[in-house]
């Protein structure tokens, strides 16, 4: 092949990993593709999290040595924290599940998830392992094997340890399990009607040097994987910079490293590689029956390749396709299949064949019709045609069955399956409807799910980052009298005045949706509360919405009826709820919506980020009705926000008026006027402003004022005087949600005003007590609570508090950002008791 002496652009490298549709066609691809199109072998990567994988080492693997390379992390990151917003839980997890793909298309690996959840920080595999209910990971993590069918496997963490998390180590255990249960036709036998029992070479350990703690040595086996890439134009260290700055929620914006750099390898089961990390591995055409015969021709199409007039290489490609000793005649189906792919986009790109589908509008109600637009463009005047078109997708999703793999439904567009001439350099653009059959729902939230791991009804859908059903247009094409099949997903294409063109997900919906305004509703007296329910129609719906009847509770009406609603219409309804029984403390509101004579009981949520396409999730139409023996002393607080949370609207909830302070009314405006003032979770962390405003803050303590800081990293704090007098923010937690509390002060205000709190109050918390506590305590502050992980000593750095001057200054490493958006009534009462200072403190 020609040398590409100078590329101007990487094409690889998008802005935006979600502005198109059609894989990059450019130089640089094509001759990365015709060496990947060479080489047969496989490495899967494992660990737990997204940012757990080496990208440096992924993109190696996949752009220099041309592997087909795969991450799969055990969970989305789903109990991680969040520096963009104030997303948690379900919602983060659907994040950082975008930034991994966005991360993947950089660094050229594919990524797979299993259906554990991150509940959080654990400090031990056996809590880890029980919590995701060991059996189904482990049968996800073969699972994947089986299907990915990986030549090596390389954990990111040992068994032993030294990992930290408990969440990293688990991933290793299950690793080391899965490496011999892949192989083993008696585990998990329910898959093998579905893909073959597979045995890898070797599994290996990526050994590291995480700041105090080094695994590597000089004795284990090693790569260089700082090379230069001449034709990309980057080494692996810069490529891999860019790939990790994806993960913009957890602030991993990384400095681009130029030069050598060694990854290290430990042997855990398997032959050690000695030599190079296939060792024993064929990874030429000759691992196939009849492979050297395909090997020799790529060679030489590769050879004979013209920069200047890639089509002309098209001829021999799409020769590949079908003759005796063809891709499509391997008798190795893996092999087959993966190269066809590979194999059919370099024909497209080499032809110059670039073509589409997208829909005329964002989105679309379920069993409607859906205008798609597919567009296709022959650049050189080859020998084309398009034969047809067709639409595949899951069907609609009333009455889903529980096979292992959902059945795909095809349908063929009207009018495109005739042989259409595609003429050069001329677009052409075919219009056509077809039915909405699915609900963009995630498939692993289409039911709730403990805290350990997602329900998931069909099992086959494991390893998918997004739904498989999704749907995409399948383009059959006649090139130099060869078929060709390549499958484009379809989307919404539109153009923005500011950004140009641009694609997002084509969103499908229910009729109509049903978002009740308030998560949580608190009532501590026998007063009615009204719950607005907004509502929005994305067909033309008559119908009506109901609550679900609630012991204990009455509602002041049955149903309220809509008629004739257009797309596009919203419209609110108010339901009047009073307590009734006050032996039911919580309970679960829910709106159901009949629409066309269906019903639904589905909210709608977006998630919109620049980094990330923008997400639609589905949530379930309910809040919880909180029949609370709470008491709230003061009314004004001031609100520092931090990096994300929900506590302003949990609060406003409860009856507070909440007003998120600027730094000018921080540093020029009267604070007196405050009952307290709050920060959010990580404040100190994410804002040095208040550095320059900690000051003031602690003025409007001396005077009378009452100060609450929410929880910080002990890293990056923009101060170290946090408070009034000396502390140390440390990294110690408390995991267990259900750790025993010790009342170590029971007389101290924060417990008995302006309620009195008791063990009950530490009942139904949810992930966990708290994190990043506090030592090095000044005497002159207290420690009421002390509280443990099993097998660690006890803490008390969870709460602190002092009185300064007139006022009172309280810092609190309490999941409180966790517990008062999940409703629980016990972290209400003590967090309004934080808020609330006694005319006379305590001295």
């Amino acid at each position: 092949m020609n040398r590409i002496k100078l590329i101007a652009a990487f094409l690889f490298f998008a802005p935006f990993a979600f502005a198109q549709t059609a894989p990059p066609a450019d130089l640089v691809t094509i001759e990365q593709n015709f060496k990947k199109l060479d080489i047969l072998g496989s490495v899967l990567y494992v660990a737990a999290h997204p940012d757990d994988e080496n990208t440096r080492l992924l993109a190696y693997l996949a752009q220099e040595k041309h592997y087909r390379t795969g991450y799969l992390s055990l969970t989305r990151g789903d109990g991680g924290q969040n520096l963009l917003g104030n997303e948690q839980g379900e919602l983060l997890g659907l994040i950082r599940t975008q930034e991994l793909l966005a991360a993947r298309k950089v660094d050229g690996a594919e990524q797979f998830f299993s259906r554990a959840n991150d509940f959080g920080f654990s400090k031990g595999p056996g809590e880890t392992l029980r919590i995701w209910d060991k059996e189904k990971v482990l049968g996800d993590v073969v699972w994947v094997i089986r299907k990915f069918r990986p030549d090596v496997i390389i954990c990111r963490f040992p068994t032993t340890g030294e990992g930290g998390h408990g969440h990293h180590t688990a991933s290793a255990i299950l690793a080391q399990e899965a490496f011999a249960a892949a192989a083993d036709p008696t585990k998990f036998p329910e898959q093998l009607k579905y893909v073959q029992t597979w045995q890898a070479k070797r599994l290996l350990w990526n050994t590291f040097n995480f700041g105090t703690t080094n695994t590597t040595a000089p004795d284990q086996f090693k790569i260089d994987v700082g090379v230069y890439n001449p034709i990309i134009g980057e080494g692996y260290g810069e490529m891999a910079a860019e790939s990790r700055s994806n993960h913009k929620t957890q602030g991993f914006g990384s400095a681009r490293q130029r030069g050598q750099a060694f990854e290290y390898f430990k042997t855990i089961l398997g032959e050690a590689p000695q030599n190079d990390l296939m060792d024993g591995v064929n990874t030429t055409w000759g691992r196939v029956n009849g492979g050297e015969t395909i090997g020799k021709e790529i060679e030489k199409i590769s050879k004979d390749f013209n920069i200047d007039h890639p089509e002309k290489s098209v001829p021999a490609l799409v020769k590949l396709l079908d003759k005796k000793d063809s891709i499509a005649n391997v008798p190795d189906a893996y092999w087959r299949m993966q190269k066809t792919k590979e194999l059919n986009d370099l024909i497209t790109a080499c032809a110059g064949l670039w073509f589409e589908a997208y829909t005329t509008e964002p989105t679309y109600a379920v069993w409607d019709q859906m205008n798609i637009r597919s567009q296709v463009i022959s650049r050189y005047g080859l020998n084309i045609f398009l034969n047809g078109l067709t639409v595949i997708q899951h069907p609609d999703n009333i009455g889903k069955t529980s096979d292992f793999i959902e059945p795909l439904a095809h349908y063929p567009l009207p009018g495109t399956h005739i042989e259409k001439a595609i003429p050069a350099n001329e677009l052409q653009t075919f219009n056509n409807d077809c039915q909405a059959g699915h609900i963009s729902q995630p498939y692993w939230l289409e039911s709730p799910h403990p805290i350990g791991t997602y329900n998931i009804s069909n099992d086959g859908n494991v390893g998918n980052p997004e739904n498989p059903g999704a749907p995409t247009v399948e383009f059959e094409f006649s090139i130099e009298g060869h078929v060709v099949v390549i499958d484009r997903k379809l989307v919404y294409k539109y153009v923005d005045p500011a950004k140009g063109e641009i694609y997002q997900p084509v969103e499908i919906t229910p009729p109509v949706t049903a978002n009740i305004a308030g998560k949580n509703y608190i009532f501590n007296s026998a007063n009615p509360k009204n719950i607005e329910i907004k509502l929005k129609s994305f067909t033309k719906a008559s119908g009506g919405i109901s609550i679900k009847p609630i012991p204990g509770w009455k509602i002041s009406s049955d149903k309220i009826d809509f008629n004739n609603k257009n797309k596009g219409d919203e419209w609110s309804v108010i339901f009047s709820v009073t307590p009734t029984n006050s032996m039911l403390k919580t309970s679960v509101f829910e709106a159901i919506v009949t629409a066309n004579g269906k019903e639904f009981s589905m909210g709608i949520q977006h998630i919109n980020y620049e980094h990330v396409p923008n997400i639609v999730l589905f949530p379930p139409s309910q809040a919880n009705l909180i029949d609370l023996d709470l008491k709230i002393a003061g009314k004004k607080i001031g609100y520092i926000p931090g990096a994300g949370d929900l506590m302003q609207d949990a609060l406003k909830q409860v009856g507070y008026d909440v007003h998120q302070l600027t730094e000018n009314e921080i540093l020029n405006g009267d604070l007196s006027g405050y009952d307290a003032i709050i920060t959010g979770v990580r404040a100190y962390n994410v804002n040095p402003r208040l550095a320059i405003e900690q000051p003031k803050l602690l003025d409007y303590v001396k005077n009378g004022g009452n100060l609450v800081v929410q929880y910080n990293n002990n890293n990056g704090l923009a101060t170290k005087q946090i408070g009034p007098y000396p502390f140390s923010v440390v990294n110690r937690r408390v995991t267990d949600e259900e750790a025993k509390i010790t009342v170590l002060d029971p007389q101290n205000p924060v417990l008995n005003y302006p309620n009195k709190i008791t063990q009950d109050d530490f009942n139904s918390w949810v992930q966990e007590r708290g994190l990043y506590f506090v030592g090095d305590i000044d005497p002159n502050y207290k420690a009421p609570l002390q509280m443990n992980d099993p097998g660690e000593a006890p803490n008390n750095g969870a709460l602190i508090v002092g009185n300064y001057g007139e006022g009172r200054f309280v810092y609190t490493s309490l999941a409180f950002f966790r517990q008062l958006p999940a409703g629980v009534p016990g972290a209400y009462r003590l967090f309004i008791n934080l808020l609330s200072k006694p005319k006379n403190p305590q001295p």
